[in-house]
């Protein structure tokens, strides 16, 4: 039976979550629930945990629907998580990092920034497989497909787990019952929002998020979440660009 860390960077009590533990439960896996105990959006991979002497806090918790499922909210980001998950700290280490159901869309090489990504690409780092999800909610939402997302992940595990461990994907499921199907997709240069500098002064800086005003470029995967489809796109946790420089000695 595959072994499954559900986590997410939108803390332990959100529908996201839930939806995603639900389906992989309802799917036969192996199900173990970690995630932060406040929202952690923007954490990346960080490995940064509130002080506790020295220790990480996590409590013990029993979910709505998941009573089955150990399930603990951790006073640290998802990289945390993803982490110490993989040194035993939630039982046996599992086979694969599920991350998500996300509040918004993750496309773009902003996805660097994401926490939802940065469990999944810590995951990867450390010998399971990765898998990072969002829903395309968008920025005034009034209804959550999280089955869309839910659906997606269930469907893309069997396939994750043909490739090596350490393969991550990252998916974005559109916020609707019918996505018209999963393709694979190359990342935008960036997103589809951006942060803009509204507020400086000798002691604040403020931030604000809004969308981006041109169309995604073609092809990529903010172009094809905004044409309905369900998009993956596989990951390089960690790698090196070979640079040519040639060995010198410091004078």
């Amino acid at each position: 039976m595959t072994r499954v860390l559900v986590t997410n960077d939108d803390g332990i009590e959100s529908p996201g979550l839930h939806a995603l533990a639900v389906a992989l439960l309802e799917d036969g896996m192996d199900v173990v629930i970690a995630a932060p105990v406040t929202q952690s959006s923007g954490s990346s991979a960080s490995i940064m945990a509130a002080d506790a002497g020295g220790r990480i806090a996590v409590d013990r918790r029993t979910l709505e629907g998941l009573e089955s499922v150990p399930a603990f909210a951790v006073h640290g980001g998802p990289g945390l998580i993803a982490l110490i998950a993989a040194r035993g700290a939630f039982g046996d280490p599992t086979d694969v990092v599920a991350s998500g159901i996300n509040h918004g869309a993750n496309v773009g090489r902003a996805i660097l920034h994401s926490g939802t990504v940065g469990a999944a690409l810590t995951g990867g780092l450390n010998g399971a497989w990765g898998i990072a999800v969002s829903l395309d909610v968008g920025m005034s939402p009034t209804d959550f497909h999280w089955d869309s997302g839910a659906r997606a992940v269930t469907r893309l595990i069997p396939e994750l787990l043909q490739y090596p461990r350490g393969t991550v994907l990252n998916v974005n499921a559109p916020n609707t019952a019918e996505p018209r199907g999963v393709i694979e997709a190359e990342l935008a240069p960036f997103g589809i929002v951006q942060t803009t500098l509204t507020q400086q002064d000798e002691h604040d800086i403020r931030l604000a998020v809004e969308d981006l005003p041109n169309a995604p470029e073609p092809g990529t995967d903010a172009a094809h979440l905004a044409d309905g489809w369900i998009t993956v796109t596989g990951l390089d946790p960690v790698s090196h660009v070979p640079l040519g420089i040639s060995v010198s000695a410091l004078s």
